[in-house]
């Protein structure tokens, strides 16, 4: 197989082993043993060359298939476990967070269609010690048994109980080891409850311990006296008897949900529709697909978002393989021209290098998988599914095997390394063999890429760019912003080769002889230097984009921070949840607290508008109507209503968005169980709330729903009182004082963009991923070129200039090609951040903010990138300029 060797680029004797070849039987066969021959002595020699590629495409499958299976297993396990607290139901009604009248449960009961009829306390308390909160069920054991069987504890009785209770058929009660043994009456107990087995695990209990959870401003202390039978593997949930969950956790009279089981025959979504129009306003009926609509609802967005991104490292791959792939072409020239030459197709050199491409992208594809399901089991693992956005907290899913996506990325990774090589194949196929044989002629196929042609293709590209960025969003989603990306990203590649051309051209001359010799270079041969110059545009430019656009984002927010946050202390009734509030009591003590000069109290609850999509936050809090920008930061001017006109509320960009609401329109908004009419006053922007919040004025609020309870104060201190004073007084003179929560404006913002930042994290990796897949394609085409320019570099040799000397001009040739890079990433780059902060972000998450350049943060990584740039071509370079300089020009003579 000695044969082999005429793939080597260093290899002699080129005549003899073209006459070999001219001997083989099978010589002229485009595929078979001599395309596998030529392929496998092609990675022979460029090892590192092949594992690059193969990396390349491995990590933007691995991003990808990792997201997906994160994602996909954190929306199944929530999905399976809604649908197993649902049980049997056909029809959920479903109402606010503050609950509903209980006396709707005997009137659905008694319906004629309904076999059966479950009430259903709902409540996300605080648990001691904890901030995040617990789920609390509240059921009637005897109608749950027949629609949500699954919501019925199951008593964990010690064994010696179990014994005596069989012996004696009773279900009496029996010490053991000093705890008391459940009982049947333990369902109806009004201190115990039952949790699902994540909840136990998450909580270290274990039944028979206590758990606290506040209610209020008070502590209540529940029994835990069994587990739930299936509530899913990894939410946490805690059931209770409805009278004592009403009692206990201060819901007297309401109740959250009510689940139906419809009788045989009955289509429940003719159903859900008849009884709509006799629902009280603010309850809707919902079907298990509304709900998993509504829970994919949650953080569709999101996931869209990082699914895009992962496709962005798989198609910064694609460009790294076809700037290998196009260099390979070039330095193979040669060798191509020998196989056409002794009888090989034009279809077989295509399919070659195609054949090469696909290749990487197999085994690239293959391992990327590998790596993305251990990724995604180490972060389900260690982070949770929520990936940072916090839409999945409390959830703990496992990866799963799934074959489709699996297949899709696969798929998806091979036809990126392909789509890469075929450009390059196409030119390998074309090119003339007589021509191609002569040395020099490299740089003819390379120059071919600035063609009118070509520029035109990048012109329409931008173009349509342009026109697909002003469109509106496709089901929700930013799809054709999306596109606007590609389609501008694309046309700034196709414009390099014209636009480095044309800047290498105009380079000044210099009288140095190293500087003369590379602006030489790269103006009268820059074909090579164009194609490594995809991989550093393509990476940069996405690089400049997302550091714009996450600025701007961060700057956005802490601006919008300091506007919400005038006051200099803060206070909660608990991190999180809904069990815990201020009563009217705790109010007065708080505003009459000595040090407080005045005290702003906030309600939050949530309202649904549409059954479909995920609740509407309302927010009742003090707003003076003739300023409303003093406390909210509003996008339009004020509407100020009339006389006689209905109360003002101020919408956020969100619920704008999503409901098609506008200043001066009349809304109607659900509250207490009527619909009430309402001015929208004007539309302010918010950042914490993705599917829209209303304010709404306290004093209207509480006048049209008799709620007095509130979550949060914001208090003004008196001069000369410290905020550790104010504390310190609150906490003695309310009751409960231990349970409050308090926090400065300082310490809210710095929390507040800490989560920020988690959120984007995986912006940062992906966007690192881009960046180390661009180093190497920097890398793969200065190695290349080096490779490609022996016989230039033997000569130089000839003629004195020294190693040192021709190292001193790679990095020079390497710094400047990534300077024109760096700043053409950059134009490009400011130009997708445009996109990104007006187009994809609204359309998106339905906020708007205004462009922050990082300058600072681009500099240093231009720097960095020019940098590296001449180190990778200076260390990709050492084995070229390692062959022997008469054995370098040995062709030419």
């Amino acid at each position: 197989m000695r044969w082999l060797d005429a793939v080597r680029p260093s290899s002699g004797c080129a005549a003899a082993r073209t006459a070999c070849l001219l001997r083989h039987p099978r010589s002229r066969m485009p595929a078979g043993g001599v395309g596998a021959a030529l392929i496998a002595g092609e990675i022979r020699a460029h090892p590192l060359r092949t594992l690059i590629g193969i990396l390349a495409i491995a990590a933007g499958v691995a991003m990808g298939y990792a997201v997906q299976l994160i994602n996909r297993a954190a929306l199944s396990e929530l999905s399976s476990t809604v649908n197993s607290l649902m049980g049997n139901a056909d029809i959920e009604l479903r109402g606010p967070r503050a609950g509903f009248d209980e006396a709707l449960y005997p009137r659905i009961a008694g319906m004629p269609e309904v076999a059966a009829a479950s009430p259903v306390v709902e409540v996300d308390a605080r648990v001691a010690g904890r901030d995040e909160s617990l789920k609390l069920l509240g059921v009637d054991v005897f109608r749950a048994g027949y629609v949500t069987p699954n919501l019925v504890g199951r008593l964990d009785r010690p064994n010696g109980a179990n014994r005596a209770n069989r012996a004696n058929g009773t279900q009496g009660t029996q010490a053991t080891q000093g705890t008391k043994a459940p009982t049947t009456l333990d369902l109806l107990d009004s201190d115990t409850v039952f949790l699902s087995p994540a909840a136990l695990t998450w909580l270290a209990l274990k039944p028979g311990d206590t758990l606290a959870v506040q209610v209020g401003l008070a502590s209540v202390a529940l029994r835990v006296a069994g587990v739930l039978p299936a509530s899913g593997d990894a939410v946490r949930v805690g059931v209770m008897d409805i009278g004592a969950a009403q009692w206990r956790l201060q819901r007297l009279g309401t109740l959250g949900r009510i689940d139906i089981k419809l009788k045989p025959g009955v289509d429940a979504e003719v159903f859900a529709h008849r009884i709509a129009a006799r629902l009280p306003a603010g309850v809707a009926a919902v079907t298990p697909g509304d709900n998993a609509h509504r829970t994919s609802m949650l953080s569709r967005a999101y996931r869209a978002n990082l699914n895009v991104l992962a496709l962005v490292a798989l198609f910064t791959g694609a460009f790294l393989v076809f700037t290998m792939q196009a260099l390979a072409v070039l330095r193979r020239r040669a060798q191509f021209a020998l196989l056409r030459a002794i009888g090989v197709t034009q279809r077989g050199v295509l399919w070659l290098v195609v054949t090469e491409g696909a290749m990487l992208g197999v085994l690239g594809a293959a391992a990327g998988l590998a790596i993305g399901f251990a990724l995604a089991a180490a972060v389900l693992r260690y982070a949770g599914g929520d990936l940072g956005g916090g839409y999945f907290e409390g959830v703990q899913p496992r990866v799963h095997f799934d074959a489709l996506p699996a297949a899709i990325f696969f798929a998806l990774g091979v036809g990126a390394s392909v789509l890469g090589s075929l450009a390059p194949a196409l030119e390998a196929a074309r090119a003339r063999p007589a021509r191609a044989l002569k040395a020099g002629d490299e740089e003819a196929p390379a120059a071919r890429l600035s063609t009118k042609r070509t520029v035109t293709a990048a012109l329409l590209a931008i173009a349509a760019g342009l026109v697909a960025a002003l469109l509106p969003p496709v089901a929700g989603l930013p799809v054709l912003g999306y596109l606007a990306i590609a389609l501008l990203l694309l046309g700034g590649v196709l414009a390099m080769p014209a636009v480095a051309r044309a800047v290498f051209a105009l380079l000044p001359r210099s009288d140095h002889a190293l500087p003369q010799l590379v602006l030489a270079q790269l103006a009268n041969a820059p074909g090579r230097a164009t194609i490594g110059l995809a991989g550093i545009v393509t990476s940069f430019s996405l690089m400049t984009a997302m550091a714009i656009m996450v600025s701007s984002f961060r700057v956005a927010v802490d601006d919008w921070l300091q506007l919400l946050l005038p006051a200099p202390l803060y206070l909660r009734a608990s991190p999180g949840g809904d069990s815990a509030f201020l009563s009217p009591g705790d109010q007065t003590a708080i505003a009459a607290t000595p040090g407080i000069a005045r005290a702003e109290f906030l309600r939050a609850t949530q309202l649904s508008l549409d059954a479909r999509l995920p609740p509407v936050s309302l927010l009742a809090r003090p707003i003076d109507e003739r300023n409303p920008g003093a406390r909210l930061p509003l996008t339009t001017a004020p509407f100020v209503p009339q006389a006689g006109d209905p109360p003002p509320v101020w919408i956020s960009e969100a619920a704008a968005d999503l409901y098609g609401m506008h200043p001066g329109q009349r809304i109607t908004l659900p509250l207490a169980g009527q619909r009430v009419p309402f001015t929208v006053a004007g539309i302010w922007r918010d950042y914490a709330r993705q599917f829209g919040a209303i304010v709404i004025n306290a004093s209207d609020y509480r006048r049209l729903t008799g709620d007095t309870r509130v979550s949060d104060a914001a208090l003004w201190l008196a001069q000369g009182v410290a905020p550790a004073q104010a504390i310190a007084r609150l906490r003695a003179s309310v009751r409960g004082g231990q349970h409050l929560e308090f926090a400065q404006p300082g310490e809210i913002r710095a929390a507040s963009l800490r989560i920020f930042d988690r959120s984007f994290a995986v912006t940062y990796l992906l966007e690192a991923v881009a960046v180390i897949i661009g180093l190497f394609g920097v890398g793969a085409s200065f190695g290349s070129q080096a490779l490609a320019r022996t016989r230039e570099f033997g000569m130089l040799r000839h003629i004195g200039v020294t190693r040192r000397q021709i190292a001193v001009m790679l990095a020079m040739e390497g710094a400047l090609v990534a300077l024109l890079g760096v700043l053409a990433g950059l134009t490009l780059g400011v130009s997708l951040a445009m996109v990104l902060v007006h187009v994809v972000n609204p359309q998106s998450f339905h906020w708007t903010m205004s462009v922050h350049m990082p300058w600072g943060l681009l500099g240093a990584l231009a720097s960095a990138v020019v940098v590296a740039a001449a180190l990778t071509a200076l260390v990709s370079s050492r084995a070229a300029m390692s062959v022997d300089a008469v054995r370098a020009v040995r062709d030419d003579w």
